[in-house]
């Protein structure tokens, strides 16, 4: 019997309206469970703007994971601007955090959620970040994580007998396909959406894609004196 896990978006607006999103995974896999009335769009077919690199085929794959996944969130937002005020309750099964934010920031941390448990393969190495999801990160929280997910890994791999990158050499490789996936995946943005909060959470999504790598070695220095009892 497979267990889930669920992580609960609420938007709630001034005008007391408010929009929900229920996120389920399979807890082992962390595969994004199908939503409720997920029918795809014709803009989520994969041929349309596929990803430099996509290695999903379009003769068996129809639609784009990624973009099925996301587009059902965005729906609910055509015609909202991007700073439109909002306060944001995000639940997990342990606990829960609140907000007062842009519909933009709030967008960018539930597509990141998507995004790497949606099926697509090249945001797949971000996973385990969804397993420990933490709602409106900020930018130094997101390289803190990030190395240490990856230094974990390295670990992981050396105790299954294969080669560690202690070095951080191909976390680099893995940000570049992630830029590119956002960079693809923002052609189509237009096509569905009649308001710019959901185009402004990808490009805040690509923005932290493209800096990580450049910042963490200078990050890592920064950190010497918070590490230094573990250092000697």
């Amino acid at each position: 019997m497979s267990i889930h896990k669920n992580i609960r978006y609420i938007f709630n607006f001034s005008n007391r309206n408010t929009k929900e999103f229920l996120l389920t995974f399979d807890e082992e896999t962390l595969d994004l469970l199908p939503g409720e009335n997920c029918i795809p769009q014709s803009w989520a077919e994969l041929s349309l703007h596929q990803c430099n690199g996509c290695q999903l085929d379009a003769t068996i794959h129809k639609y784009c994971p990624a973009a099925v996944q996301v587009g059902r969130i965005l729906d609910e937002f055509k015609g909202i601007g991007s700073f439109e005020v909002t306060t944001i309750e995000a639940t997990d099964d342990t606990r829960s955090y609140t907000k007062v934010t842009s519909v933009q920031e709030g967008l960018g941390s539930l597509i990141g959620i998507i995004m790497p448990t949606c099926g697509c393969p090249l945001l797949k190495p971000l996973r385990p970040m969804v397993r420990f999801h933490l709602p409106f990160v900020s930018f130094e929280e997101l390289e803190y994580r990030m190395v240490s997910m990856y230094l974990f890994a390295q670990y992981l791999r050396q105790q299954n007998g294969k080669q560690p990158d202690w070095a951080l050499e191909k976390l680099q490789d893995i940000y570049k396909k992630i830029s590119a996936v956002n960079l693809a995946f923002a052609k189509r943005m237009p096509t569905v959406t009649n308001g710019d909060a959901g185009i402004n959470a990808i490009v805040i999504l690509d923005c932290f894609a493209q800096s990580v790598p450049k910042a963490i070695l200078k990050m890592m220095k920064e950190f010497n004196p918070i590490f230094a009892p573990l250092l000697d």
